[in-house]
């Protein structure tokens, strides 16, 4: 359950920085403006005020109302984010427009995480019956046909979503991935192998080293991830990387993250797989440092995991009280991941 969630977020995020990147809003929205930059800056009680603000400066409703569906969801208050989202949908004048259908799929996340999977379904079956090409709602709802166990249903809209972009191996993967999360591993290698089976002349060596990587192939993976080291950035440096751990050589992985970060400076990405290798060999000190390191890196995307590793390493060195006081501050700000609520309860007995 957690990866459909995991990736629906995901998706989510992109989304919205797309909408904040877009969106010009002008002097006239002012407060709207502000509420947009809160919510890009994580600042979700700043945002609402803001929202609140431009509702009583006669701003736009639709807008306003989208606004702080997104703030709510931010704050993991996903009834009032639903709430927020469905009124934003009503002040629609009924022309159709590429905002109605962004609101959409927020409202769908909202449904999703609600655990409201039926209405989530019945949001992506509107948007599949006004644009059959949008590929995007043939994906979410085949991941949550999947959480169902309603693996037919899953496979017709996954392999719709391919067709609709062949070529698009970051979505293979991630279908790999949820298949993989809700039990259905094999079903998922059965896409990534089809792939390779088709013919490889047209991927670049990362996609080939990927594509191994989750099959397994680790050799394979290791010879194509080296050839795109160079060119392949980031991405291709943690594959290499998380091949070498697999391939049980932790040392040469943290070598290889070590020189990426040397070469093109910090990247959160890295710094975490780094620290993460460093706790296999049990180098405490030295992933803490890594994860640390990786926080202070503005606008990260990741923060919520690194501060759980965090903690986590705080622990390895037996360090509970400072792993107790983080663990507070985490479910403060992520009041709804059920694991840190029961090991908060463990670090407090401590």
């Amino acid at each position: 359950m957690k990866k459909g969630i995991r990736l629906s977020a995901a998706l989510l995020a992109g989304v919205l920085a797309a909408l904040l990147a877009g969106c010009s809003l002008g002097s006239k929205n002012e407060n709207l403006g502000a509420g947009m930059e809160a919510v890009a800056a994580l600042e979700y009680d700043n945002a609402l005020a803001s929202f609140e603000a431009a509702r009583a400066a006669g701003e736009d409703l639709r807008l306003a109302c989208r606004g702080e569906g997104l703030a709510y969801m931010g704050k993991t208050m996903y009834e009032e984010a639903a709430q927020a989202f469905e009124t934003a949908l009503s002040y629609s004048n009924g022309r159709l427009n590429n905002l109605d259908y962004d609101i959409n799929y927020y409202l769908a996340t909202a449904y999703y995480k609600l655990g409201e999977l039926d209405k989530a379904i019945g949001v992506y079956n509107a948007i599949i019956a006004l644009r059959p090409q949008e590929r995007d709602a043939f994906y979410l709802r085949g991941t949550i046909y999947a959480q169902q166990g309603k693996l037919d249903q899953a496979k017709e809209d996954f392999d719709k979503a391919i067709a609709l972009k062949r070529g698009d191996y970051d979505r293979l993967i991630d279908i790999y991935s949820v298949l993989a999360g809700f039990g259905y591993k094999e079903v998922g290698l059965e896409y990534l192998q089809a792939a390779m089976n088709a013919g490889t002349k047209d991927m670049t060596n990362f996609e080939k080293g990927r594509i191994c990587y989750y099959l397994e192939d680790y050799e394979n993976a290791r010879n194509y991830l080296e050839k795109a080291r160079d060119a392949g950035g980031y991405e291709a440096v943690l594959f290499l990387g998380k091949t070498y751990e697999t391939l049980g050589d932790n040392n040469y992985a943290i070598s290889v993250y070590n020189a990426c970060l040397d070469s093109e400076g910090p990247n959160a990405q890295v710094l975490n797989q780094l620290g993460l290798c460093r706790m296999q060999t049990g180098d405490y000190s030295g992933a803490l440092n890594a994860f640390q390191n990786a926080m202070n890196i503005e606008n990260n995307g990741m923060m919520q995991i690194l501060k759980m590793n965090e903690i986590v390493a705080y622990e390895r060195l037996s360090d509970y009280q400072n792993a107790a006081a983080l663990m507070k501050k985490y479910l403060e700000d992520y009041p709804d991941d059920s694991q840190a609520q029961r090991e908060y309860i463990f670090l407090q007995a401590r």
